[in-house]
C-alpha cells in the first residue's frame, strides 16, 4: 500500500501515472466486472483504481496511508480514507467487494495486507489484485519499459525492500529511484491469498509480450 514515503511526491506521481495502463483498466474491468455494492480499493494512492471501480457501478471507498496521495484522490472527488493495509479502519465483513493495484511492491507485510482484505470483505466477496510480476520485476531482474527479454541477475528469491541501487532499477527518473521498493518471490505472493482463505478462481500473465511484467488474479472469499 502506498504509505508515508509517497508524501511529499504525490504532485510528481500525479504527472508520471496520469491513468491506468489499458492492460490494467481491462483487468479490473473483466474480473471485477459492474456491482452496485462497496468496493474497497486498498493502497489507492491517487485514487485511479478508485475511480475506475465507481465507474464500474461500485460504491468505491479507497484507503491508503499517505495523506499527500488522498488529497490528489480527493480534488478528484473520491471517497476516501486514511488507514494502513495491515490495520483497515473498518468492521468486519462490510464490503461486497475489493481490489488493489501494484500494493505488494511497496508494503513491509503483503500477507498482513491480504488477511486484513479477506476480514472485511463479505462471504463470497471478490478481490482482484493487479500488479507486478514477481519473477520478471524486482531488484533481481532488469527489464526497462518492459520491453524485449529481462536481464535476469542473483536475488530472486529473499523477500526484501531493494533502493535504486539494485541492479533491477535503472531509471533514475523512475518511480523506485524516489521511493524503494518490496519484492515477494510467486509463491510468497500467491500464498499471501491462499493462507488468508481466499481461492483463486483466475490467474492471468497481463500482455501480449513475450515476457509478461504485469499478473492479474481474481479471489473469492
Amino acid at each position: 500500500m502506498s504509505n508515508v514515503r509517497y508524501d511529499g511526491v504525490a504532485e510528481w506521481y500525479e504527472g508520471f501515472r496520469p491513468a491506468l495502463k489499458p492492460d490494467e483498466l481491462d483487468a479490473l474491468q473483466r474480473l471485477l466486472g459492474t456491482g452496485d455494492g462497496r468496493c474497497l480499493d486498498v493502497g489507492c494512492g491517487t485514487g485511479l483504481s478508485t475511480a475506475a471501480v465507481a465507474e464500474l457501478g461500485w460504491s468505491a471507498v479507497g484507503v491508503d496511508l499517505s495523506e499527500d496521495m488522498l488529497e490528489v484522490a480527493r480534488g478528484h472527488g473520491l471517497e476516501v480514507v486514511q488507514g494502513s493495509g495491515d490495520g483497515l479502519p473498518f468492521g468486519d465483513e462490510t464490503f461486497d467487494g475489493a481490489v488493489s493495484v501494484w500494493t505488494h511492491t511497496d508494503v513491509e507485510d503483503f500477507s498482513a495486507v491480504i488477511r486484513e482484505t479477506a476480514r472485511v470483505l463479505r462471504p463470497e466477496a471478490p478481490v482482484v489484485y493487479i500488479g507486478a510480476h514477481p519473477c520478471f520485476v524486482g531488484p533481481h531482474s532488469l527489464f526497462v519499459g518492459a520491453e524485449g527479454v529481462p536481464e535476469l541477475h542473483r536475488g530472486y528469491r529473499p523477500s526484501r525492500r531493494y533502493d535504486c541501487s539494485a541492479p533491477g532499477v535503472a531509471n533514475p527518473d523512475g518511480l523506485r529511484a524516489r521511493v524503494d521498493s518490496a519484492h515477494l518471490p510467486l509463491d510468497g505472493f500467491l500464498n499471501a491469498f491462499l493462507e488468508a482463505g481466499f481461492r483463486i478462481e483466475r490467474l492471468e500473465e497481463l500482455g501480449d509480450q513475450d515476457y509478461p511484467h504485469m499478473v492479474a488474479l481474481r479471489g473469492r472469499r
